[in-house]
C-alpha cells in the first residue's frame, strides 16, 4: 500500500486491479505505443513496462488526508458491475477491506471527487445493497464536475448511461451530490485544476501544503510513456488533440519543479518527479 506525504497532507494508493496491456495492432491501447517504440526509453522500464513490452496500468483511488479533511479521489470500477471493461464479468474484489487496513472506514470519508465519469472512475461512488444502489460512503459531500456531468448526461451511448444510472444518480438521489466548477477549492490545502480533453469536464487534484506540492493526474495522462510523448493519444479521449496539448502543457509546468506527479494509473511506484528530458519528459521515481 503506497503513501506520500506533502507537507501535512497524505495520500494513500488502494490497488482494485492492475492490469498488463499487450499491444494489439487492430484495437491499441496507445497505437504508437509500440514494444519496439517503448524500448527507446528506458527508464519506463520495469516499473511500468513488461519486458515483453506490455504497457503496465493500475486502476486504484487515492485516500487524501487533509488538515480536518478526508477525500476519496476517484473510485475505480467498483463490485456488481458487469461493465464492457471487464468483459461484461462482474468483480468482486477486496477493495472495501483494503480501505479498512489503510485505517479509512466508509463513515470516515468527508468528500469524493471523481475527476471525470468514465467508468473506472466512479464505481465506489455506490455499491450493491439488498438489490439497491446506495452510496458507499454516506457521510460525503461528493463533488461532481458540472461541465463533465452535463457533457455525459447528454451523451446518448448506452454503456455511460448505465454509470450514470448505477453509480452517479443513487448519489444525486440521496442528497449527498455537490456540482462544482472545474477549479473548486475543495480545502486549504487541496484544489481542483482543470485538464479537459481527455473528457470535456475533466479535472486535476492539486495538493500543497507546508511549501510541499503535489498533483494528481486523473486521466490527462494515462501512462508515463506520454512524458515521452505527449503526442500519444487513446482513442477514448474525447479530443485527442486537446488532450496532447493539455499533457504537454501540464508536464510542461512542473517539469524540474518539486511537485510530486501521482499517477491515477500509474502502476507501482505511481509517483515521481517530472524532468526535462531532450524535448519532452520522463518521470524520475
Amino acid at each position: 500500500m503506497l503513501s506520500w506525504k506533502i507537507g501535512k497532507v497524505t495520500v494513500t494508493r488502494i490497488v482494485e486491479m492492475e492490469i498488463p496491456i499487450p499491444y494489439n495492432a487492430e484495437r491499441p491501447f496507445l497505437p504508437n505505443a509500440t514494444p519496439e517504440a517503448l524500448a527507446s526509453y528506458p527508464w519506463l522500464y520495469p516499473h511500468f513496462v513488461t519486458p515483453e513490452g506490455h504497457l503496465k496500468l493500475s486502476v486504484h483511488a487515492l485516500l487524501v488526508e487533509a488538515p480536518g479533511l478526508r477525500l476519496v479521489v476517484d473510485t475505480c470500477i467498483g463490485n456488481d458491475r458487469p461493465r464492457a471493461m471487464t468483459g461484461r464479468r462482474p468483480l468482486a474484489t477486496d477493495f472495501l477491506e483494503q480501505f479498512a487496513k489503510a485505517g479509512w472506514t466508509r463513515d470516515s470519508v468527508d468528500a469524493v471527487v471523481c475527476t471525470h465519469l468514465h467508468v473506472d472512475h466512479v464505481g465506489w461512488n455506490t455499491m450493491l445493497e439488498d438489490g439497491k444502489w446506495v452510496p458507499t460512503f454516506p457521510r460525503a459531500r461528493y463533488l461532481i464536475g458540472r461541465q463533465e456531468h452535463a457533457h455525459w448526461s447528454a451523451e446518448g451511448d448506452a454503456d455511460q448511461q448505465e454509470i450514470l444510472a448505477d453509480s452517479i444518480k443513487p448519489v444525486f438521489d440521496a442528497g449527498l451530490a455537490e456540482l462544482v466548477d472545474m477549479d473548486h477549492v475543495i480545502s486549504p490545502e487541496l484544489r481542483l485544476v482543470p485538464t479537459p480533453g481527455h473528457t470535456p469536464g475533466h479535472v486535476s487534484v492539486a495538493i500543497e501544503s507546508e511549501g510541499e506540492r503535489a498533483l494528481i493526474t486523473g486521466d490527462f495522462s494515462h501512462h508515463p510513456c506520454q512524458l515521452a510523448h505527449p503526442d500519444w493519444s487513446p482513442a477514448f479521449d474525447s479530443d485527442p488533440h486537446a488532450a496532447a496539448d493539455m499533457r504537454a502543457k501540464m508536464f510542461g509546468e512542473v517539469a524540474d519543479q518539486p511537485v510530486l506527479l501521482i499517477g491515477t494509473h500509474y502502476a507501482g511506484p505511481t509517483a515521481g518527479h517530472v524532468k526535462r528530458d531532450g524535448n519532452a519528459f520522463r518521470l524520475e521515481v
